[in-house]
């Protein structure tokens, strides 16, 4: 817990809310954005005038992420809702997630890249069905951080006992399924996202609580990739070699271009290209125009290598020793995200970073009821499940456990008859 008790300046975070219908995800990032006075003055003005309609005596918060009019209309979030907003010490990314079931592909998507998971249960209802729901598919995509939000306290006098009681529960709840494992971690707040209490500003109703506030523990919050050391990653994305040019430097010119899934690379390092095995020497690295020393996660650099050898796009660099083995089948946590179901007699294409291979369903082990987290026999997979499947691959792929690495270690599925994605996948180990 030390890492989250100071706050890593400029760095930016991808954080998503998730919570039951009406336990206040939207109100709460109005709340942050008003706040911390991110939303512009017409925007204001258009919502307090929508607010007003309503016969509401307050600003509906709420209808700043909401932006679709079906939302609108029922009240209720369908899509996912992202949001921009920083602070003087770090910038944001928020990803609203729907609460209901026949969303759970809407969410998954939206907890694919966040670091901070905020679980929303209404004081009133405690740990609820969804409540487990949506910390089993936090738990499934391995999000390191949860901060439970135990809201409207100020439906529920603002009770201590009240909050000591969800809290317990939640935590039962979240030994029962892994989610509190080595390296990840679970906050409580109390709040109130309608009157701010615990949001931006303390507030005066709850002087039992003396942990952070919810922007506090936003600040406080790792980047991602900064926790451990992570083997380094650059799928290739296109080899640049300039061909029309009177520089006569630029005629050997062969860079490797790409973005840095994991780890860091530096000039001199050894690396090793994948599948063919060769090695060689990093000679320059490149952002833009400027030539670096040095490059990290997240980072679209050029290497260029000290020795000619044979890559191309679908290729995979990392550093030599830290290679992982081509494989040719891989077993996967799967989301199905189309309305066409899943058929084991299909061909469907594998999407690994830069590289595609052909793919077969040859078994599904078991489908979870994201309910109750129980696993069930399965034949085939309709939209919105969830279920282990082990494909056979035509081509081999350079993969990592999920666990080990998120961006190296997920997939999609595309239906090769019409380049639709149709699954979402997480390496098992």
């Amino acid at each position: 817990m030390d890492a989250m008790n100071k706050p890593h300046n400029d760095s930016l975070l991808r954080f998503m809310t998730c919570g039951s219908v009406d336990d206040g995800k939207s109100t709460l990032i109005g709340r942050l954005l008003f706040d911390t006075k991110t939303i512009l003055a017409d925007t204001l003005t258009h919502i307090e005038r929508t607010s007003k309609k309503r016969g509401m005596e307050a600003v509906d918060l709420s209808l700043l992420t909401d932006g679709l009019q079906a939302e609108r209309e029922q009240g209720i979030t369908i899509d996912v809702a992202y949001r921009y907003f920083s602070t003087g010490t770090r910038k944001y990314i928020i990803a609203d997630a729907p609460g209901h079931e026949q969303y759970t592909r809407n969410m998954v998507t939206a907890a694919s890249t966040a670091n901070l998971a905020i679980i929303l249960i209404d004081a009133r209802k405690g740990v609820l069905t969804q409540t487990r729901r949506h910390s089993y598919l936090a738990h499934l995509v391995r999000i390191p951080h949860i901060v439970v939000a135990v809201n409207k306290m100020d439906l529920a006098n603002y009770d201590q006992a009240v909050f000591d009681k969800i809290r317990a529960d939640y935590l039962a709840f979240a030994e029962q399924i892994g989610l509190q494992r080595e390296g990840h971690d679970i906050q409580f707040i109390p709040m109130s996202a309608l009157n701010g209490d615990m949001i931006v500003d303390r507030g005066d109703a709850m002087p039992w609580y003396t942990g952070p506030t919810m922007l506090e523990t936003l600040e406080a919050a790792p980047p991602a990739h900064s926790e451990h050391d992570e083997p380094f990653r650059l799928p290739v994305q296109f080899v640049c070699r300039p061909h029309a040019s009177d520089d006569p430097e630029l005629h050997d010119y062969r860079g490797f271009m790409g973005r840095i899934e994991a780890g860091e690379i530096a000039v001199g390092d050894a690396v090793t290209a994948l599948p063919s095995g060769q090695s060689s020497r990093v000679k320059t690295i490149e952002l833009g125009n400027v030539q670096m020393q040095r490059a990290i996660t997240e980072q679209s650099v050029t290497l260029l290598l000290e020795d000619e050898i044979d890559i191309s796009r679908g290729d995979m660099l990392v550093k030599t020793g830290q290679a992982p083995e081509p494989v040719k089948q891989i077993e996967a946590m799967v989301c199905w995200l189309s309305e066409t179901p899943l058929s084991t007699a299909r061909t469907y294409i594998v999407r690994h970073t830069t590289r595609e291979s052909k793919a077969k369903v040859s078994e599904i082990s078991y489908r979870v009821d994201v309910n109750t987290t129980e696993h069930l026999p399965a034949q085939g997979l309709n939209m919105n499940d969830i279920a282990k499947v082990t494909f056979k691959l035509a081509q081999p792929l350079m993969v990592d456990p999920y666990k080990v690495s998120r961006p190296t270690g997920a997939f999609i599925l595309i239906d090769e008859s019409t380049n639709n994605t149709v699954g979402a996948g997480m390496i098992e180990a």
